[in-house]
């Protein structure tokens, strides 16, 4: 699998949907996706991968393939846009969530839809986003120095 393509990444109805190239036939890609649900494990499609079974020749094609299959088979009526304050950096995907006035985050690696993030809080989005930032950017600076 190729890494996921985060900044090609759809909210739609409590799932994050994320594109990938699943491979390649005759120097045509051939593109898949995985979900990230709101309700995180409660859904039987969180960090599932083409729960639809079908691949897509294109990005909007496979984005609206996820959707067809989400509007037949979605486990939970969407509460709201918990994907709406994501960024990319370094190919990561950052979701800054903000909850009363802490704000806290998940953080996925190119290539997986493991969260690495750290159980830390924070006050602002700024404050966490620079916070991951300089974790991203520290081993990157060392090794360079080196």
């Amino acid at each position: 699998m190729s890494r996921l393509l985060y900044e090609r990444s759809v909210s739609y109805k409590g799932y994050l949907i994320i594109p990938f190239v699943f491979g390649k036939v005759d120097n045509y890609e051939i593109y898949s996706y995985k979900l990230l649900s709101e309700i995180g494990r409660r859904s039987q499609f969180h960090k599932a991968e083409n729960p639809a079974g079908i691949y897509g020749n294109g990005v909007s094609n496979i984005i609206d393939i996820a959707k067809e299959h989400i509007d037949q088979n979605s486990d939970f009526v969407n509460q709201k846009d918990s994907f709406k304050s994501r960024y990319i950096y370094r190919n990561h995907l950052i979701i800054i969530f903000q909850e009363g006035d802490k704000c806290f985050y998940d953080h996925y690696p190119p290539e997986l839809l493991n969260n690495i993030a750290a159980p830390k809080l924070f006050k602002s989005e700024y404050e966490c986003l620079s916070w991951i930032k300089q974790g991203l950017d520290g081993p990157q600076v060392r090794q360079r120095a080196i």
